[in-house]
């Protein structure tokens, strides 16, 4: 008997005993298929949830699913199919034992439900062994609908940061991450990182084979050195492509979450990434002297990298320190002079718009079983989430990074880049993911795979109160369409600082030294799992106030 069940199907905390002599039965009813397990209790697989109907007429109105579900009577209690993260018969065979996520207020718990499975299903194999007739496919079609479009059983390799954020990444893993994935019997391998830029190495060193997906929990920092610790390999283009980032957020901006799952909570992340869909995802590959890195989220120089960089001793203050710095510095008027050379791509707002529609009108989600699942000796289902390597654009298949299709910041300009002057730059940002931060959507039109990186400049000779205005509008959402933004697509650019002495470059939030960088696009070089294979946040203003998810996928 499962002891770690906390709701059976009709009494709270203790299992219901079904009539003598019923049995479980599995009827087909149209598209729903029902499993009987007596006259009072049937487990429907419905549309988009599992209806649980209990109605023996000694618990009228009860819940299948026992204390702190409710249901009225005649009504059957729900599940939608991506909170269900397992379904099982016990051991004995005499329970079947559903494992789920309860959400409420903003987060979600593992939670069990427990069902009595009648001796009359049991049949006697030639072995002597007990096999449910009914009841074992009618559980593979219930994970077949959970885990639509994405694999089961993802093997994780989890990296926790003590020290992101605010701190306490090692109690909201144990808390509130850690039961979920174990709900969904997801194998893991668990590391604390001990010093920055660690990730890297153990990214580097990382046997590939042996996980699916990689899970930091930290705030931004250590997914960009998951990233450049596999780009750091040999077969950097395999483990690029094998190994899907994700991210559990426990850091003070939390960008990545934001982006993939549309949320900065902990919990609803893991159960967006137990039934996350593999995503490509471009990278940019950042060259500064002799150094190459991979960026996989933002590249900022001006007042938005001060705002981050500036403000690393305030990391106590969480998100609000982003505010601080950034009020600081308008009341200031500070600006920072460079030269700037960028291979535009699109170029006006309204080509923006139309290109953003273009790319996202076709997305849809992806309801069928993820390829490459495969069972282990032990009868355990295993999942793969890799995809096959992409060539870069010239054709290259060796397993190393692309080749770099503009040189590096030390070579010449190339061909058709003119070295714009600004001598009063207030920010320089580019980014291949819209969010930030929660509800800090600088890059509306932003694409997760479209070989692109949106870019923004905003002159720092403004009042502050307009800066103010311009701060608000990224949290109202007309950030996009204000005409103190300029707001571009491109593949790559370089960039020049004038000022001598020390200042602000970050990379994914990571600092970089005070000297000229070029950086350029690489189409889906990466690989994620996100909720439905596009970003989670809204498109330009003119989608109003509903997001392109919303329109898409109601």
């Amino acid at each position: 008997m499962d002891k770690d069940a906390d709701s059976d199907p009709c009494k709270p905390g203790q299992p219901q005993t079904l009539a003598s002599g019923s049995g479980a039965e599995a009827v087909h009813d149209g598209a729903d298929e029902v499993l009987v397990l007596s006259p009072g209790v049937t487990l429907t697989l419905g549309q988009d949830a599992l209806l649980m109907s209990c109605q023996l007429a000694t618990k009228p109105g009860r819940s299948c699913l026992g204390a702190g579900d409710s249901a009225t009577n005649g009504t059957p209690s729900s599940i939608p199919y991506y909170n269900i993260l397992w379904a099982e018969t016990t051991d004995d065979r005499r329970w079947l034992v559903i494992d789920y996520a309860h959400q409420a207020r903003q987060h979600a718990e593992a939670r069990k439900s427990r069902f009595a499975i009648p001796d009359a299903a049991v049949e006697q194999t030639s072995a002597g062994v007990g096999d449910r007739d009914h009841v074992a496919p009618w559980v593979e079609r219930l994970l077949d609908r959970a885990y639509a479009g994405s694999a089961r059983r993802k093997r994780a390799w989890v990296l926790v940061n003590p020290h992101a954020g605010p701190g306490g990444a090692e109690k909201i893993w144990e808390k509130q991450v850690r039961p979920i994935f174990e709900a969904a019997r997801m194998p893991m391998t668990v590391v604390c990182t001990t010093h920055s830029g660690g990730a890297v190495d153990l990214a580097k060193n990382l046997n590939i084979d042996d996980y699916d997906i990689a899970i930091p929990c930290s705030g931004d920092g250590l997914p960009h050195e998951v990233f450049n610790g596999l780009a750091k390999r040999p077969d950097a283009r395999r483990a690029l492509s094998k190994i899907a980032v994700c991210h559990i957020p426990c850091g003070s901006g939390n960008a990545m979450s934001c982006n993939l799952y549309g949320t900065h909570r902990p919990s609803l992340a893991a159960l967006a990434i137990v039934k996350g869909v593999p995503t490509p995802l471009d990278l940019v590959s950042i060259t500064q002297g002799q150094q190459r890195t991979v960026s996989f989220l933002s590249q900022a120089f001006g007042m938005i990298a001060e705002v981050d960089l500036g403000t690393e001793n305030l990391r106590w203050m969480g998100a609000a320190r982003f505010t601080y710095g950034f009020l600081k510095l308008a009341l200031q008027k500070k600006t920072y002079p460079c030269d700037i050379a960028v291979k535009v791509e699109i170029d006006h707002k309204v080509d923006v718009k139309k290109h953003y529609r273009q790319q996202v009108a076709p997305a849809s989600p992806e309801y069928s079983k993820s390829p490459g699942q495969s069972q282990d000796h032990s009868g355990n289902e295993e999942s793969h989430v890799s995809r096959a390597a992409s060539k870069s654009a010239d054709g290259d298949d060796s397993p190393d990074l692309p080749p770099l299709k503009y040189g590096t910041v030390m070579d010449a300009l190339p061909d058709g880049w003119e070295l714009v002057p600004h001598d009063k730059l207030g920010s320089f940002y580019c980014g291949n993911m819209a969010y930030m931060a929660p509800d800090t959507n600088f890059f509306s039109a932003a694409l997760a795979n479209d070989g692109l990186i949106d870019l923004v400049t905003i002159d720092g000779d403004v009042s502050p109160l307009k800066a103010i205005g311009l701060q608000l509008s990224v949290e109202s959402g007309n950030f996009f369409d204000s005409p103190l933004v300029k707001y571009r697509k491109v593949s790559a650019y370089r960039i020049i600082p004038r000022t001598q002495g020390t200042g602000y470059i970050s990379i994914d939030g990571e600092a970089i030294p005070w000297e000229p960088f070029q950086a350029e696009v690489h189409h889906g070089l990466g690989l994620t799992l996100s909720k439905k294979g596009i970003f989670e946040a809204p498109g330009p203003r003119d989608w109003d106030t509903v997001t392109i998810t919303e329109r898409l996928f109601a």
